[in-house]
């Protein structure tokens, strides 16, 4: 059954006199919703913040008590600011698919099985009375990176999330794109070979090969095929093994993890061709496992990336690491919100000349 909120939505107040003494300022929120953590962020001036609050977002408990937090700390970021008076302009909303952008509904993605068409972007647009924007985590990654990271100034663009899993946000003459079902940039889902690591419930996807969960497998193999012909590797008495065990040996000089990476490289760099050749982007940036090995895995994917791409296009496309690291979710999270009102012709300005109208606006409505 859909959750449609737990309780009467209410409008949350200007911080401010109603006067105009005490002119409330223009503030965006951003929420980062993940399977472990969900994140809140406010900003006047993007992409610095505010306040930021994060706490366990606990899928099991199912979507009310995590909604229920999210109210709770942005309403207490807003109150935490008291020297000055706020107006939530918008609300972004960077969460992993399936969702409907449009609907602002979240449709039980895989890290959050409990979020049974959730209308995420309605409940809070009643709580605060503000508009509230919703896109999957790479296209407001690719939004991010583009308007403030490793993509800036490009207008074609692909920015890959290189994670658990694999998805990819494209920019295409600086804008975003989501195709006809909101499906746009599912490279994960190809599939590169017949057999291999599984990814989107497929073997040899891209994601099966090319994601921090496709590493893991691809370790696994690995360390079988070392025990069959006689090499220890460190990774052999890990039992569960994940993409920072592969990293952590590859840093001691293990030969196996080593391997591994390249490995998971050379599969990115296939993927990448594939980009190149049917996107012709100026620039990929990819997150996740790239921050993490950095030249190690992004060396041997350019170097097959251009073996297999076009070379005019290969030539024409830089593979760079997200430039905003460990913020690029709260980054992301603030980008929805402002792509959302520049879509809506409302773009967001942190400027006294419009703040007296902004207050105006919300008092009347």
């Amino acid at each position: 059954m859909a959750y449609q909120g737990g309780r009467r939505a209410r409008s949350c107040p200007a911080f401010g006199r109603e006067n105009g003494e005490n002119v409330p300022k223009q503030v965006i929120a951003g929420i980062d919703i993940g399977g472990t953590k969900t994140a809140v962020s406010l900003s006047t001036n993007p992409p610095g913040t505010l306040a930021r609050f994060a706490f366990p977002t606990h899928p099991e408990k199912g979507p009310a008590h995590a909604i229920e937090a999210i109210m709770a700390n942005l309403r207490h970021a807003l109150a935490a600011e008291a020297k000055t008076s706020l107006h939530v302009a918008a609300i972004g909303i960077s969460c992993g698919g399936p969702l409907d952008a449009d609907l602002g509904i979240i449709q039980s993605p895989p890290n959050l099985r409990t979020w049974v068409d959730v209308p995420i972007c309605r409940i809070l647009k009643a709580e605060f009375d503000a508009p509230c924007f919703l896109e999957n985590d790479a296209n407001a990654g690719a939004l991010a990176e583009l308007r403030f990271g490793a993509g800036r100034g490009a207008k074609d663009l692909v920015f890959l999330t290189m994670g658990t899993g694999l998805g990819a946000g494209l920019i295409l003459n600086g804008e975003l794109q989501r195709g006809a079902s909101q499906s746009a940039g599912e490279i994960g889902h190809v599939r590169l070979t017949r057999s291999g690591p599984v990814g989107h419930g497929r073997a040899g996807t891209v994601e099966g090969w090319a994601s921090g969960g496709g590493m893991a497998q691809v370790a696994r193999m690995f360390v079988r095929a070392a025990r069959a012909r006689g090499e220890t590797t460190l990774l052999e008495s890990i039992e569960n093994l994940t993409a920072r065990d592969v990293a952590e040996a590859a840093r001691k000089g293990d030969r196996v993890a080593r391997a591994v990476v390249k490995k998971v490289g050379e599969k990115l760099g296939d993927a990448l061709a594939i980009l190149v050749d049917v996107v012709n982007p100026e620039c990929i940036v990819i997150g996740g496992l790239a921050l993490r090995f950095q030249e190690e895995i992004l060396g041997p994917a350019r170097k097959r990336m251009m073996r297999e791409a076009l070379f005019s296009s290969a030539r024409a496309c830089r593979v760079v690491p997200a430039g905003l690291g460990e913020k690029i979710g709260d980054v992301a999270a603030l980008c929805v919100a402002l792509d959302g009102l520049a879509k809506s012709g409302t773009p967001f300005h942190d400027a006294e000349e419009t703040a007296s109208g902004i207050q105006a606006a919300h008092i009347s409505g």
